[in-house]
Order: structure tokens, then C-alpha cells, then sequence
């Protein structure tokens, strides 16, 4: 099969159309080109929720699930993220749930597509949709899910650990936290470990619901 180039090579900002809507965004975004990511995809992912939502989780990427099914967070750290916001008291309907990068990088291993971090590069590629999304949504409370949510809005630098708890100043939204990423409780080694790690996110979670 012929290998496709890529229609642009500085990111999204061509496809990203001139009057924004949640659907304009979401068809537009099938068709991005805007970084290689895409050559290798499924398909795009892109973010879900009402557009009155007053607060947008922006996650990492999709994952081998998302990307089959096309919508964030319905694999297994899905799952951890759905059950932590039940437990905050948060409903996913009222929520707008995205990622910073809507397309799924990946290496192959024999039949298994294992996740690998995007650059920051392919990061910045992406940072159109995610600015786009949060233009039209202008939440009250914008929750960085883990290392790469926080590089996408406050660059390379940005560390979970040592923003973690504190309101960060932002345009994007009147308050923004960071906290753990849901695949973060997955991978932790033992079973007692998972439980304290879930717990502390949901304390997280209990702080954007108050």
C-alpha cells in the first residue's frame, strides 16, 4: 500500500475551520493532516460533551480503544476516569471530555498496538483543536489530565507533580488544575498502590466538583 504524505507539515491550524461549532470542529478534524500522526491512525478522536459544559478534562491521547471506536476515555483507563468522577460526584454527560493530541500513536508488537508519549512537537501540532474546543466551550474549570495536557497549554516544562493541587493562572478557564492521568492508577505495580493512587485522584476530582 502506498505510504500517504501529509497535506501540511505545520500542524493543524488549516483544518481548523474559520466558524467554529462543535460539529465544524468535529468533521473538520477527520480529515487533519496536520501532523504524520494520522498516516497511522484510525481515525481521529475527537473530544464529546455538551458545549455548555462548565468543565472540559483534556487527557494525553487516545488509546487502541479509542481509536477503533472513535470517542475518549472508553478503554480500560476510561473505565478508572468514569468510575473516579461517580465517586466526585461528576456526571460525564454535563462533562466536555477530550485529548491533547486526537490521534493515536502507537507501536506495533506483533498483534498488540502498544502506546508510546507523543513529542512535543506532534503536541504543538495539535494544539489548534484543543485551543478551538476550549474557545467554544469557555469552561469555569479546565482539569489537566497528567504531564501531557499540561505541555499542550503551558509548554514543555509543565509537571504534574509540582502543579498538582494549585489553581494554575490561565486564559483558558477561571480555574485550571492538574492532576494525575487515569492510565497512571493502571500501571502501578501493586494492588494497594492502584487503591491509593485512585483515591488521591478522586480527592482531585472532589475539588473540581466543590
Amino acid at each position: 500500500m502506498a505510504t500517504r504524505k501529509p497535506t501540511h507539515e505545520n500542524g493543524a491550524e488549516p483544518f481548523v475551520p474559520e466558524h467554529i461549532s462543535l460539529k465544524t470542529l468535529q468533521e473538520s478534524a477527520k480529515s487533519c493532516q496536520g501532523c504524520p500522526l494520522y498516516l497511522h491512525a484510525t481515525q481521529t478522536v475527537f473530544g464529546e460533551g455538551p458545549t455548555a459544559a462548565r468543565v472540559v478534562f483534556v487527557g494525553e491521547q487516545p488509546g487502541d480503544a479509542e481509536d477503533r471506536e472513535g470517542r475518549p476515555f472508553v478503554g480500560p483507563a476510561g473505565k478508572i476516569f468514569d468510575r473516579a468522577l461517580a465517586a466526585a460526584g461528576i456526571a460525564r454527560s454535563e462533562s466536555y471530555v477530550t485529548n491533547a493530541v486526537k490521534h493515536f500513536k502507537f507501536e506495533q508488537r506483533g498483534k498488540a498496538r502498544l502506546h508510546k508519549r507523543p513529542k512535543p512537537g506532534e503536541i504543538g501540532a495539535c494544539s489548534p483543536w484543543l485551543h478551538a474546543e476550549l474557545r467554544l466551550i469557555q469552561p469555569d474549570v479546565l482539569v489537566l489530565l497528567g504531564a501531557t495536557a499540561g505541555q499542550a497549554l503551558f509548554g514543555s516544562s509543565f509537571r504534574v507533580g509540582a502543579s498538582r493541587g494549585k489553581k494554575l493562572p490561565s486564559e483558558w478557564a477561571k480555574v485550571v488544575l492538574a492532576t494525575a492521568h487515569p492510565s497512571s492508577i493502571l500501571r502501578a505495580p501493586l494492588h494497594e498502590d492502584r487503591e491509593r493512587a485512585f483515591d488521591e485522584f478522586v480527592a482531585d476530582l472532589k475539588l473540581v466538583a466543590r
